[in-house]
Order: C-alpha cells, then sequence, then structure tokens
C-alpha cells in the first residue's frame, strides 16, 4: 500500500508527491498523520487565515477497504477558537483519496485570485474559479460534476458565501450531504480564495493476504447488516435523539434556558420520517443508509406550482436550528437548514450564535438599530432566515462581529454568561450533566465526538458514577477515538470495530500492532493535539464555562459548579499535568 502525501502551493502553482513510510508508519493514518503534518506545517503563531496556515487532509489504512470506514480528517489552525482545528466528513471522499493514491493532501499557501484544485491520479491542476465564486455551496457541486471526470469515483468538496466572506465557522460541503463543518475550515478555504477541490482516481488497492481480507470483511460486513448494530442509524437515525432527549430533560432550548421543549414532538426525528422523509443515502462502502434527506415542499405561485427541495438533517441541526431557537415546525427546522446549505456555515455554530442573539436583544444588550431591524424572537423563522443573510454579508458591526463566533459577540457586546461555547467552540445539543460539560471543555477539538460526554452522562442517570468514574470513562475515549479516527472510521460503527475486529483489519493490510500499541498510540495521539493547541495559546486552566450550565437543570439535575471544577481538577492530575 502505497503512503504518500500529496503537497498543492497555490501560492507558486505548483505539486509535489513524497513518500512519508515513516510518518504512516508510527502514528497509522487519520487524525494521527494529519496532527503531524500540521505540526510540521504550521508555523507557530501563524494567523489562521494567512497563506502559512496550511490544510491537511488524511485518510487511514482501512479506508475504502472495509465497510463503515468512510471518513476522511481535515486538519488546520481554527479561526474561530485560534488553535487545533479538527473536522470530519464522510461522502465519497476518503474512497476518492484512496484510489487517486494518496493518503493524504496538504495545501499550502494562497491563490492571487479564486481557484479550484483538480485531483485526478498523480495529476494536479489549479483550475480559474472566478465564474463559480460566490455561487452558493449547494450549486457549485452541480456546475463541476459536469466539467470534470471520475463519476463514479469522484468527490467534490465546496464551500458557500460564507467561507468566502470568512465567517469564521463557515464549513465545507462534501458531496452535497455531508460536510466538514466544525471550527470553520470554509473561512481557511475562502481566505487562500479556494472555491473547491474534486478528487478522482484509477488506482487498484492491493492486500498482502487476500484470504484473511476476505474473512474478516465478511465477518464486519455481516455485523453491520445482520445485527442491530447500526440498524438505529438507518431506521429514524440520530433525529431519535429528540424525543428521547427531551423526555430525558437534557434537550437545550431557547439557548439553554430550558431542557425540555414543548415543541419537540413536531421536529421530531418520528415526524420527520413519517412526513418528511424522501429518501435514505450512504456514504461511498457504508451499507447503512443514515443519510436521512427530506422534502420541502413550497407553493410559488397560485395555479398550485411548487419547488421541492430536498434537504438533509440530523439531530445536531434539529437541535442548534430548533428547540434552540425554539422554532416547533419542521417545515421551518428545514428552511434553516437549507438555508445554512446554501451559504456553506456550520448549522451548530449558526444556531447557537442566533440563540444568543435573540437573548441579547431580548435583554437590551443590543438594539433593533444593530440587528438593522430584524426582531429576532424565539420561532421567527423569515427573522433568522433574514439573519443568516446579514452574518454573511457582514451588513453591519453587530452582525461582523456575529460572523466571528458567540464567544467574540459576547466580548464585544456582554452576555457571555448565556454565550454557550467551550474552548470558543459553540455547544451541540446535550444538557445532560457534568461529564458533558467537562468532556467539551478537555476534548481536543471541543466536540460531543471526542469523549461522548453526553453518553457517560446517561450512564449515571442509571447507576450513580463517581466524578473520578466519570473523568476516567472521558479519557479512555479520547484516547480510543484517536486511533478509531485515525482508521479513519465512521463513529456509528464503533461497536462493529472492537479492539479485536480492529487488529484483525489491520493486519490483512500488512499492519501487525497489539491492542496495548493501539492503547498507546491513542494516548501519544491525544497528547500530540494538545501538543499544538498549548502551543497556539490554548491553556486548559483558564477554560470559560458559562454560567447559564448551572442555572438550568439537566437530565442528572442541577450542575454543581464544585463538581466540575472537582472533575477538572481530577483529570489533569491524570493526564499528569
Amino acid at each position: 500500500m502505497l503512503r504518500r502525501v500529496l503537497y498543492i502551493d497555490l501560492g507558486r502553482g505548483e505539486s509535489a508527491v513524497e513518500e512519508r513510510e515513516d510518518l504512516f508508519e508510527e502514528w497509522l493514518g487519520g487524525t494521527g498523520v494529519a496532527t503531524q503534518l500540521l505540526l510540521e506545517e504550521c508555523p507557530p503563531g501563524a494567523d489562521p487565515l494567512s497563506p502559512e496556515a496550511p490544510i491537511v487532509f488524511s485518510i487511514g489504512p482501512l479506508n475504502a477497504l472495509f465497510p463503515a470506514i468512510t471518513k476522511t480528517v481535515a486538519a488546520f489552525k481554527s479561526p474561530l477558537s485560534g488553535e487545533l482545528g479538527e473536522s470530519y466528513a464522510g461522502g465519497r471522499l476518503g474512497m476518492a483519496l484512496r484510489f487517486a493514491g494518496h493518503e493524504a493532501v496538504v495545501v499550502r499557501g494562497a491563490a492571487e485570485r479564486p481557484v479550484y484544485i483538480s485531483i485526478e491520479n498523480d495529476e494536479v491542476k489549479i483550475k480559474d474559479a472566478t465564474s463559480i465564486w460566490g455561487v452558493p455551496a449547494t450549486v457549485v457541486g452541480y456546475i463541476l460534476r459536469d466539467v470534470e471526470t471520475g463519476v463514479g469515483r469522484r468527490s467534490i468538496i465546496r464551500i458557500g458565501p460564507g467561507g468566502e466572506r470568512l465567517v469564521r465557522y463557515a464549513g465545507v460541503v462534501v458531496d452535497t450531504y455531508r460536510h466538514f463543518g466544525r471550527l470553520g475550515l470554509g473561512a481557511v478555504f475562502g481566505s487562500k480564495k479556494l472555491k473547491a477541490i474534486v478528487v478522482s482516481g484509477t488506482e487498484d488497492v492491493m492486500v498482502p493476504d487476500p484470504r484473511r481480507y476476505r474473512r474478516i470483511y465478511n465477518r464486519l460486513f455481516k455485523t453491520v447488516v445482520q445485527t442491530d448494530a447500526m440498524e438505529k442509524y438507518h431506521d429514524i437515525g440520530t433525529p431519535i435523539n429528540i424525543n428521547v432527549l427531551n423526555q430525558l430533560k437534557g434537550l437545550p432550548t431557547r439557548n439553554f434556558q430550558d431542557s425540555s421543549f414543548e415543541g419537540a414532538e413536531k421536529i421530531s426525528g418520528e415526524v420527520l420520517a413519517d412526513n418528511y422523509l424522501f429518501r435514505r443515502v450512504s456514504c461511498a462502502h457504508c451499507p447503512i443508509g443514515c443519510i436521512h434527506i427530506g422534502m420541502l415542499k413550497t407553493s410559488f405561485s397560485r395555479e398550485h406550482e411548487f419547488e421541492i427541495r430536498k434537504i438533509s438533517y440530523d439531530f445536531e441541526l434539529l437541535y442548534a436550528l430548533g428547540s434552540n431557537l425554539g422554532v416547533s415546525s419542521a417545515e421551518g427546522v428545514l428552511e434553516l437548514i437549507e438555508a445554512c446549505e446554501r451559504q456553506g456555515l456550520d448549522a451548530i455554530s449558526t444556531g447557537v450564535v442566533l440563540a444568543w442573539a435573540t437573548e441579547a436583544l431580548d435583554r437590551g444588550l443590543v438594539t433593533l438599530q444593530e440587528t438593522l431591524g430584524v426582531s429576532l424572537r424565539w420561532n421567527d423563522v423569515p427573522s433568522y432566515l433574514k439573519a443568516i443573510e446579514n452574518i454573511v454579508r457582514m451588513e453591519n458591526e453587530f452582525y461582523a462581529a456575529l460572523a466571528q463566533g458567540v464567544v467574540f459577540a459576547s466580548e464585544r457586546y456582554g452576555g457571555g454568561e448565556f454565550a454557550m461555547a467551550l474552548g470558543k467552540n459553540e455547544v451541540p445539543g446535550y444538557h445532560t450533566g457534568p461529564a458533558s460539560v467537562v468532556g467539551l471543555t478537555v476534548g481536543v477539538r471541543h466536540s460531543h465526538l471526542d469523549n461522548a460526554g453526553y453518553s457517560i452522562d446517561q450512564r449515571a442517570l442509571k447507576k450513580s458514577l463517581t466524578p473520578e468514574e466519570m473523568v476516567d470513562a472521558i479519557i479512555r475515549e479520547d484516547d480510543s477515538r484517536g486511533v478509531y479516527n485515525s482508521l479513519v472510521g465512521c463513529l456509528f460503527a464503533r461497536g462493529v470495530y472492537t479492539p479485536e475486529n480492529i487488529l484483525e483489519a489491520l493486519g490483512s493490510v500488512g499492519i501487525e500492532k497489539t491492542e496495548g500499541e493501539l492503547e498507546e498510540l491513542g494516548r501519544r495521539i491525544f497528547d500530540e493535539k494538545y501538543r499544538f493547541k498549548r502551543r497556539e495559546g490554548f491553556d486548559l486552566a483558564e477554560a470559560r464555562i458559562p454560567r447559564r450550565f448551572y442555572e438550568t437543570v439537566s437530565a442528572v439535575g442541577m450542575i454543581d459548579p464544585e463538581t466540575i471544577e472537582e472533575m477538572m481538577r481530577i483529570y489533569r492530575k491524570r493526564r499528569g499535568w
């Protein structure tokens, strides 16, 4: 298996391929390799939006070879947090990179005018994108698929106007329905005048022991499709969590002022599946079909003429643009999701920013003059749609502040106690208890997918857990996901890829490891990420936790600040800090 890194310099218009066997031998692939390349390529203190700040993509040794190993990791310096930026996307990108023969891609420099990159096997072209600059992210894919080759083995990733205008939480759309959503990769693309990347390839993938490979492949495939291990993701999918968390009093509502939503049933996964589900889509080489596409039908004339829009939805989007904004109609949430898609914005951050702005207006911290007459109110979908446009256009100082994230906006206008971000990253849809708060605070990218602290809280509902037990569970998850994200697998399939199965799968492609070696690798990857975070100014001892977390009942009851402080002390001690 080739272990190649493709380097592309937008400023010089050049590309080169290097064999980096040593890098992959030590760090496996995926996030392990991407972190090392980011440490190599990003100068200390670099402006995240400067030509010196690179973009790194990496896949793992099992991509395109095993079911549900579908992701690609992007590593960059985040313009939102100012430190580690890391995001994952499915779709076809991992497969396309494998067939193009590149396990990692590093994008350096910046172009003088809008461009897109075309990668076909070893051939790299930097092409003019002036004609598609300013075009919505939802449209760019349709344009490029007609002018680029590689149908069936191709991935098209692109930004929208939000990334072009450097909104700090702009994302990158991947193959229509997937995203590098969090921490502002879209703005980094925009700073480089990079509109899109198209990847395709025709390389064969060889395995050293086909018989061993078939044996473990068949076992994993049967587990994925013939057991209930991943069934819930196909049926209703993650939106099933709306009703579940609502019943547990763990569903953030109206900017975390409440933890249950009276309109939850109307935006629930069950209602969407019954009334709006159009189809399910899978990432390349995954048989599950967890991507749920809703159909929104709207009239545009009196003569019964309609527009049909197909909109991907999941739990986090329904929380951020639904319960957290008090939006109680499925149509309203789908409208807001599509607006974020069109502009190329991270829906989680957008929802949290709008929720803070709504409360700030209600409390008199900002005025209608600053909102340009947009009367932000809970459940006011038209006003939120207008506000999204104003954020991308940065129509005035207030909207320009919102475009830099909820922490920046609250520092400018006040209301930091209800600016719901941890590590400067707007929080996901869980108010479950202390493990969620601590997990988001200490996680390498301040995401629920770092260590699933919310699931530890849910375990605590069934059996009481001490602060030490919760911290130990967070650390185990942080470290183990470092390995899994180096493969790079879909986290929905973590129950399928047990340590035993991972070792067998790696062995079938010529990588012999022990369970102890993988455990040690996970710890080292975590430490390397924190090395980058500290280098760029992150200090866990100065972590800011909004007071609102302590004011609203969670799934496990009221959260005690002393419990959070104790868990943070235990965490630092366990890590040896």
